[in-house]
């Protein structure tokens, strides 16, 4: 299959010269996790939730309203693209080899549509994918974060391990998750509602019980993928913790899931 049969048509494009917050109004009303930047119309980098985290949190930027922030400033460069006729595992590969959690897909020299890791996981519902069990694939190398942690301290986790959610656990038990998403608005809230005098100190207050969302939906390792990937669907999930008798055993994620397409379709 062509890449041109799986991605998204409908582009949210944001200008390079547009600040911080006009991205974060159009990740929430178009419920998306991140967006292609034009500089008239040509493709000039991407940005992310997790970008945005990353760059709210860091020291340099830790006091800067969003308002004061150009995506140019905050936005990834290197952009890695395919054309429309790129093969399927192809474009799986790319992004598994490479990190990343989607492409624009471009037409020529013209962006065309983009494809993300939920993109792939609609292809995993089915009956191939019911006879695949979530202990098959997912991963057992968890990164996790107590509730009474700091804020900063996640953050630092997410970037060290490369990934964009935790399971918040506490005694061997899973009591919450917190996600890059989480994390950006958490950064933003603090800056409008703390004066800018005391952010510096008062941010390493801030704890993961604080921000993380409670009673977080979990799967089992005996459900099948087709399961997994339609609460993935339903929800827009990116990660699911894995639980067996109370305790947290793993995580299946998106990228658990496009690395098992990619394994299929080759």
């Amino acid at each position: 299959m062509q890449i041109k049969n799986l991605m998204s048509e409908d582009l949210i494009t944001i200008d390079k010269d547009q600040n911080l917050s006009d991205a974060l109004k159009l990740l929430r009303k178009h419920n998306v996790s991140r967006l292609p930047v034009t500089n008239h119309k040509e493709l000039v980098g991407i940005i992310s939730e997790r970008d945005i985290a990353n760059k709210l949190g860091s020291s340099k930027y830790e006091s800067m309203p969003a308002s004061r922030l150009h995506i140019s400033s905050v936005m990834v460069k290197d952009v890695f693209t395919v054309p429309q006729t790129m093969q399927l595992a192809d474009v799986a590969k790319l992004m598994l080899d490479e990190g990343i959690g989607s492409v624009p897909v471009m037409c020529e020299d013209e962006m065309v549509g983009i494809v993300s890791k939920a993109d792939f996981v609609t292809l995993a519902v089915g009956i191939a994918f019911d006879k695949i069990t979530v202990k098959e694939i997912m991963s057992k190398d968890l990164t996790v974060v107590s509730p009474t942690e700091r804020l900063v301290h996640a953050r630092r986790l997410m970037i060290e391990a490369h990934v964009g959610r935790l399971p918040v656990v506490e005694d061997d038990k899973l009591v919450g998750m917190i996600t890059s998403k989480d994390l950006m608005r958490a950064f933003i809230d603090f800056r409008k509602n703390v004066p800018e005098k005391h952010q510096k100190s008062q941010i390493k207050e801030v704890l993961v019980e604080d921000i993380m969302s409670s009673n977080p939906q979990y799967v089992s390792k005996e459900m099948s993928i087709s399961e997994v990937s339609n609460i993935m669907i339903e929800t827009g999930y990116n990660g699911l913790p894995v639980v067996e008798e109370g305790k947290v055993v793993g995580i299946i994620t998106q990228t658990d899931i496009l690395r098992l397409i990619e394994k299929l379709e080759s």
